[in-house]
């Protein structure tokens, strides 16, 4: 249904700075129709003031003049060919969106193991095998099964992760569960932390 005289905001123009509200863009446009330079300018001044006035709380900043006739430029395009008192070349900056970001890819595909442990398991690939290599899998080792626990709220496998070495060092460290004994520390399961606070 359409009704004469009526129109809606979403069947107007969009504002380029809506902050300022239609009918200070109506005075932009206005002021682009006029012929005579000097009549022109004198529009856009009163334009400024009226922009100025609709946030006092500005006059504090110390570019609050260059922001204001930049926001004019903008508002027009950069089409209003009036005398400028301020340089707004730096004004056509603030219109370009910015290039968008590429998204960092994830280099741990399994994300309860953490970033760091997969820093270890690259290490490890590159190490010869000797009591260095054998130090820093017990770590690496000891670091998943506390990672595991956290992220399973208690629970963690031992076959997993010895599976997950293995894969994640495309199979140099192969750990030997018969023989190697996990050292977790503190870390322990919350229902013991539990009956302990009891």
């Amino acid at each position: 249904m359409e009704i004469d005289g009526l129109d809606y905001n979403t069947q107007r123009k969009k504002l380029t700075l809506p902050e300022y509200g239609r009918e200070v863009q109506k005075m932009v446009d206005y002021a682009m129709t006029l012929s005579d330079r000097e009549e022109r300018q004198k529009c856009a001044e009163t334009i400024i003031c009226i922009m100025e006035r609709m946030f006092p709380q500005n006059r504090e900043n110390i570019d609050y003049k260059q922001k204001l006739w930049d926001h004019l430029a903008i508002m027009s395009d950069f089409k209003l060919d009036i005398d400028y008192p301020v340089d707004i070349n730096e004004a056509k900056s603030i219109t370009t969106k910015p290039q968008p970001m590429e998204y960092p890819k994830q280099k741990n595909p399994i994300k309860h193991y953490g970033g760091m442990v997969f820093e270890l398991f690259e290490q490890l690939m590159n190490m010869e095998p000797g009591p260095e290599r054998d130090e820093l899998t017990r770590l690496t080792a000891n670091q998943m099964k506390r990672n595991l626990i956290q992220w399973s709220h208690g629970s963690s496998d031992d076959e997993k992760i010895a599976s997950d070495l293995a894969r994640f060092t495309n199979g140099k460290i192969q750990l030997d569960l018969d023989t190697f004994k996990f050292n977790v520390g503190s870390l322990k399961e919350p229902g013991e932390r539990r009956r302990k606070r009891r």
